[in-house]
Formats: structure tokens, sequence, C-alpha cells
């Protein structure tokens, strides 16, 4: 079924999400500073091309924390706010749901992207 999933994301939107995530990443990494912010849209892409069968894990770190407030003021609410809109739109429908409980997934990661890891779904990790 995660193959199915996965396969049906992609086609229907998920190359679209994934590449522009993976295009913004490779602009912050164009800067030293941005680097770190750009490993973050890596895993956004990574995420955004196949969601089925992942899992996002948080780590409660102070850094992570200082960075994800940062974050939200300078992009963050929006990507979330999206996701979270599209999400909607797919729970509409029956069928939709479950592309729509990857896009409120995308959007929880577009408000706390640092300190998340992604992780295999049922894995166990600390």
């Amino acid at each position: 079924m995660r193959l199915f999933g996965n396969l049906l994301w992609f086609f229907l939107g998920g190359i679209i999400i994934g590449l522009a995530w993976f295009i913004v990443g490779i602009l912050w990494c164009v800067t030293i500073v941005g680097i770190p912010v750009g490993v973050q849209c890596f895993k956004f892409a990574a995420l955004s091309f196949f969601p089925f069968g992942q899992e996002v894990r948080y780590s409660t770190a102070a850094v992570s924390l200082l960075l994800n407030v940062l974050w939200i003021f300078f992009g963050g609410i929006e990507i979330a706010l999206t996701a979270a809109a599209i999400g909607v739109a797919f729970c509409i429908t029956i069928i939709g749901i479950p592309f729509g409980l990857q896009c409120f997934k995308i959007a929880q990661l577009a408000l706390m992207p640092f300190g998340a890891t992604l992780v295999p779904a049922g894995a166990y990790y600390r």
C-alpha cells in the first residue's frame, strides 16, 4: 500500500512540491549561513516526494527550539498554512483523507523543521 500511495502522491503533486523544496534548499545552501536551513529544506523535499511510510520524530534540544522560532518568522507560517489548506481540501473527500493527513504532516514539519528526523514508519528510534 505504501508503494501505491507514494506513486500516486508523486504523480499527483508530490513531484512539484518536492522539486520546489529541493530548489529552495539549493538556494539556501549558496550562503554558508543558510546551510542549516538548506539541509532542512532537503528533508522537506524527501518527505514531499514520498511521504507514505515515513514518520517525523522531533528532538527537544534548546538550539532546535531557538532555530524553529526564527524559522516560523522567516517562512514557516506561509508554508504550513499552504500545506494545511491543501490538506483540508484533500480531506473533503473520503478518498483524499490519506493524502490530507500527509499534507498535515508536511505542515507540522514546516513549523518545526529543526531537530526533526525522518524515520521509517513503525521504527523505534530514540
